[in-house]
């Protein structure tokens, strides 16, 4: 969701720039920073941002230029009038010369004032056609973001069924070491020749039961074919991936806790460690 757009154009009698940043974020974040003049249209800007970018911490800046620098101030006649009406009083008071009064006052505090300056509604369709082209822009900038992303979420992804290929290498060792540590300390408790060697074998069977990794390994590898399938789709897959991480992230879990085998922990780490790193690029997915 990260992005930066930009576009500029002449509206009227202005040099008009909008400028558009996105940062990740779960839903449409939209802050629209534009000067009083239109303000009137921050509603409609929100609007259009929100449903062509969907998702992120956006941020739209509005700056212009006016091409009518010269006009850009008008004197305020209800405060000329002031001046005028209290310094005509003191200089007939005090008989002093009236020549100059107009020159005196257009010194005075206050006596200039900004040139209210408004927009009609050709000059908002422009507007509307200038955002539209930094939507494209910023559009553009995710898409290309989204090539690079894909392909390394889709590397990650690669590297958990890797390791869960070499990790399926030390099931049947993992269970034969099982079998030996308990036969072991039954010896070492001189207790082997008590013991009834066919229930034995059927506790044995039921223990291992408990440390079986069928299911994981299967629904494991379902998930990161699910995973790479579902970013082939269409867009606006960002929460749908989101899902299916934290599904890889339970039987990655399971695995680890059933694995019982020093090597196969390592490994087990290894894909936690590439989870992270899905989980983190999948908050830059619509």
């Amino acid at each position: 969701m990260t992005g930066y757009g930009k576009a500029e154009g002449i509206i009227g009698n202005k040099k008009i720039t909008i400028q558009l940043r996105s940062l990740n974020s779960k839903q449409a974040d939209v802050s629209v920073k534009v000067p009083s003049t239109f303000k009137d249209q921050e509603l409609v800007f929100r609007k259009e941002i929100a449903n062509q970018l969907q998702r992120g911490k956006i941020e739209m800046y509005l700056s212009y230029e006016s091409n009518e620098k010269d006009n850009s101030y008008e004197v305020d006649e209800e405060v000329f009038q002031r001046y005028y009406n209290q310094l005509s009083l003191l200089n007939g008071k005090f008989k002093l010369d009236n020549s100059n009064l107009t020159a005196t006052i257009l010194k005075m505090p206050e006596i200039l004032k900004a040139r209210e300056e408004t927009i009609n509604k050709n000059d908002n369709v422009a507007l509307l056609e200038l955002l539209q082209q930094a939507l494209s822009d910023i559009n553009t900038f995710r898409a290309d973001e989204g090539k690079t992303l894909e392909t390394d979420l889709t590397e990650h992804v690669n590297q958990i069924d890797g390791l869960l290929t070499e990790a399926l290498k030390y099931e049947d060792e993992r269970t034969a070491t099982v079998r030996a540590r308990i036969l072991s300390n039954l010896e070492d408790s001189q207790q082997q020749d008590k013991v009834d060697m066919d229930r034995f074998e059927q506790e044995m069977i039921f223990y291992m039961e408990k440390y079986d990794i069928s299911e994981e390994k299967v629904r494991l590898k379902a998930h990161c074919d699910y995973f790479k399938k579902t970013m082939s789709e269409a867009e606006g897959q960002g929460k749908k991936l989101g899902f299916i991480s934290q599904e890889i992230g339970r039987e990655v879990n399971t695995l680890g806790s059933k694995s019982n085998h020093a090597q196969m922990q390592k490994l087990v780490v290894q894909m936690k460690d590439q989870l992270e790193k899905i989980k983190e690029q999948v908050l830059n997915v619509l």
